[in-house]
């Protein structure tokens, strides 16, 4: 699996803690920046990421900013991103199966790095379950094509 991860300044920090976590999991990371607590702005971050899913260069991505809600909105405008900010296991399960998010975003400012990469370990084992929650994520693409 290729993952690929990014962060703003208020992120840089959980972004390498994750960062090296996968890196100990085996899990090849591809790093889009920043690479340093220097003020950025996030939707650059985030769009990097997105590109990398879309084009198919990376399976999976992680988003870290202050709260992880900024970087999210901003990869949801990405026709075909589904990232979704998570600060506890359950949810970080429930996104993967039944919403096949793509995008990890979480929030250096309100989540905690032990719990971050226990929310991370639960997110990347999980897969999507298909199913009823297949019509439900085709109808999210369906609403990409609003207003565009």
């Amino acid at each position: 699996m290729k993952l690929a991860i990014a962060c703003d300044h208020g992120g840089f920090s959980l972004k390498e803690g994750v960062k090296k976590y996968l890196l100990e999991q085996g899990i090849e990371v591809e790093d889009f920046g920043c690479y340093s607590r220097e003020s950025v702005d996030f939707p650059d971050y985030a769009k990097k990421v997105g590109e990398s899913i879309i084009a198919g260069q990376s399976e999976l991505g992680i988003l870290c900013c202050g709260t992880g809600i900024g970087m999210s909105i901003a990869a949801n405008k990405i026709n075909g991103i589904r990232a979704a900010v998570v600060g506890d296991v359950f949810s970080a399960k429930a996104t993967r199966e039944h919403n096949n998010s793509n995008i990890l975003c979480l929030g250096e400012r309100v989540t905690g790095e032990g719990l971050a990469l226990l929310i991370v370990e639960a997110w990347l084992q999980a897969e999507f379950l298909g199913g009823r929650h297949e019509r439900r994520v085709e109808a999210i693409g369906e609403l990409e094509k609003y207003l565009c």
